[in-house]
């Protein structure tokens, strides 16, 4: 069993991910078992995946629209946020979207291109689980969640951006605290 991050710790991957074969053909689907299985998949077999034993997940690309697939949230255990490179932001806009527009609670999974210098960001934008790309030590990726003691913005972790959090200073302009 893979070993991903989430809610910051080390924790086995209990889902089965579902990939599309290097000829583009649809992978076959278990009938039991926690799968996740691309967007397209779900789609074109929707009820088959619903009438089968245990949790289904989707994997959605960065430019996945989530309008055309948000009335079915909450069949979804986790949605996995492929992202094709760590220069794309796209799925960081996908993550926020899902979280604050849509308010999706289930696991929002980063997976891809994703390493450790990565993680503070992507769990300001809702994420909660990462599945490290190959060669990325999990263990040693833990420490990008304390790179940062404070953010600026605003974030789905804390709505308010810092200038709004702080204490107001007192008449006499010393801050108390």
């Amino acid at each position: 069993m893979a070993i991903i991050i989430k809610d910051k710790k080390l924790a086995p991957d209990p889902w089965l991910r579902l990939d599309d074969a290097a000829d583009g053909t649809a992978p076959a689907i278990p009938p039991e078992g926690d799968v996740i299985v691309p967007l397209a998949l779900w789609r074109t077999k929707r009820e088959a995946l619903l009438a089968r034993t245990g949790r289904v997940g989707i994997r959605v690309d960065g430019h996945e629209e989530p309008s055309s697939f948000v009335d079915d949230l909450r069949h979804f255990g986790v949605i996995a946020v492929y992202f094709k490179s760590f220069g794309d932001g796209r799925g960081f806009s996908l993550g926020r979207l899902l979280r604050e527009r849509y308010g999706y609670r289930g696991e929002l999974r980063a997976v891809g291109d994703i390493f450790r210098d990565q993680l503070h960001f992507l769990s300001g934008c809702g994420f909660d689980a990462f599945e490290l790309r190959p060669g990325e030590d999990p263990q040693e990726a833990l420490s990008g969640f304390r790179v940062f003691s404070e953010a600026y913005q605003a974030s789905t972790e804390r709505p308010l951006p810092l200038f709004r959090r702080r204490p107001p200073a007192a008449a006499d302009g010393v801050k108390y605290s």
